[in-house]
């Protein structure tokens, strides 16, 4: 039932293209809602409220990824993942495109702002729909003792989407003036997009369904309705998936979009100085995580995340006083140092969220575990950063959220079974996590 190598590659590579074109839009936008639209589209604001509400735009991604997940989650399980993930992949690409064309607050007035905050709705719904899928797909072909390898690839998404996204912009930025860079040089990477996605649906039409989810159609035991029975059957999982994101995300946003607005806005420094410290720490990411996923199926899931969090709770009061010193290198090393933790959390993450729930559910209840966690981790993180420190003027404030949150990452890790040596085939019916041989927290 795992498929051949050669398909299994082909359904990986094509998760990898979709989710790294899926996170360039999306990362484009977060970075770009630093850079660009504080002045652009909230140009009647002070400096730090322009900033504060470009941000609140950006966040309006994660409340529309929950719906997404729901939406596309509820076909994912109802009508397979291979045709959800190609839907979700347009919705992203013209959304994106949209934005690239998007006239400014001095053409339309405050039409501007508002269509700009629809698009990047629009732009969480096709993510929440198409995390899920990825995941599930790559998880559910090829071998099941390398699951978490196979799982952690989606994911690498993330770090390369990243590298594409801000390093366009970055280019733009350093080969055009910046009245030239603010007027259209930022347009271009949106753009692009719409090219850009037919390159990924090509690779995607091209993959087999998932032969986990073809043998739950040959069963005949398909979920009428997945929200609501994931919500019956597996509470607890739920709870696991969605506690422990939240510090994962928290990290992540506190390491690559509030390091941008502090640099720029607290220390004043070039925002290269950001930008090139995330791209290096990203592209070591493109490794790192993929070898995390690996670890994962050798020592278990939540031993490799726990480590990972471990790790950004301690390096995060190191980091700031690091960017304090105004030095590139060591403003570079703070970020690569934060990114390395991250990998670690984010490799395993994959897997272990999916392999909480049943084949005929997983869809649905990964994608709401993970989603949801966006709204309270990802999408508040930058602003909770920005108001902590305009309210103390210390870094230690900030610090001290980040390490709360990865203490509710904890607790997640701490009431889930272990997931890796799970048969997903074994059953369509019950919840894998129910027949876990370990229970007891990091066994």
């Amino acid at each position: 039932m795992s498929g051949s190598t050669q398909q299994t590659r082909r359904v990986i590579l094509a998760s990898l293209i979709g989710t790294s074109l899926e996170w360039y839009d999306f990362f484009l936008y977060t970075t770009a809602a630093t850079l660009v639209f504080p002045k652009l589209f909230f140009p009647s604001l002070d400096p730090f409220n322009a900033v504060l509400v470009s941000l609140t735009t950006n966040a309006v991604a994660f409340v529309a990824r929950p719906l997404g997940g729901i939406v596309f989650g509820h076909f994912g399980d109802r009508a397979g993942r291979k045709t959800v993930l190609v839907v979700t992949l347009l919705v992203m690409g013209v959304s994106t495109f949209l934005i690239g064309v998007l006239p400014g607050y001095a053409s339309v007035g405050v039409l501007a702002p508002i269509l700009l905050a629809v698009l990047r709705f629009v732009q969480g719904l096709g993510l929440g729909g198409e995390w899920g899928g990825a995941v599930i797909m790559s998880l559910e072909h090829g071998d099941g003792r390398r699951r978490g390898f196979n799982a952690s690839w989606p994911q690498v998404g993330v770090p390369a989407g990243y590298v594409l996204a801000t390093g366009l912009l970055a280019l733009m930025s350093f080969v055009m003036s910046d009245a030239a860079f603010l007027s259209w040089g930022w347009r271009v990477p949106f753009l692009l997009s719409g090219a850009l996605v037919f390159v990924g649906l090509w690779v995607r039409l091209k993959v087999t369904e998932s032969p986990l989810f073809e043998a739950v159609e040959q069963q005949g035991v398909k979920a009428r309705m997945p929200l609501v029975e994931v919500l019956r059957t597996h509470p607890r999982a739920l709870l696991s998936a969605f506690t422990a994101r939240i510090g994962v995300d928290v990290a992540f946003y506190t390491f690559t979009a509030y390091i941008i607005v502090y640099i720029t806005t607290v220390l004043e420094l070039p925002r290269s100085y950001a930008l090139n410290s995330v791209l290096i720490g990203s592209a070591l990411q493109l490794a790192l995580i993929p070898l995390a996923g690996a670890l994962s199926d050798r020592y278990g899931r939540r031993p490799v995340y726990f480590a990972g969090v471990v790790g950004a709770a301690v390096w995060v009061f190191v980091f700031f006083p690091l960017l304090d010193t105004k030095s590139f290198p060591l403003i570079a090393l703070a970020a690569v140092v934060a990114l390395v933790t991250h990998a670690a959390m984010y490799g395993p993450q994959a897997a272990f969220i999916a392999e909480l729930f049943s084949t005929r559910l997983r869809y649905s209840g990964a994608s709401m575990g993970y989603q949801v966690a966006g709204i309270v981790g990802g999408a508040l993180a930058p602003v909770i950063a920005l108001q902590l420190f305009a309210s103390y003027q210390s870094t230690i404030a900030v610090s001290i959220y980040v390490v709360i949150a990865l203490a509710v990452t904890t607790v997640g890790l701490a009431i889930a079974p272990e997931t890796r040596d799970l048969d997903l085939a074994e059953s369509t019916e019950a919840a894998p996590g129910r027949k876990a041989p370990q229970v007891g927290p990091f066994a």
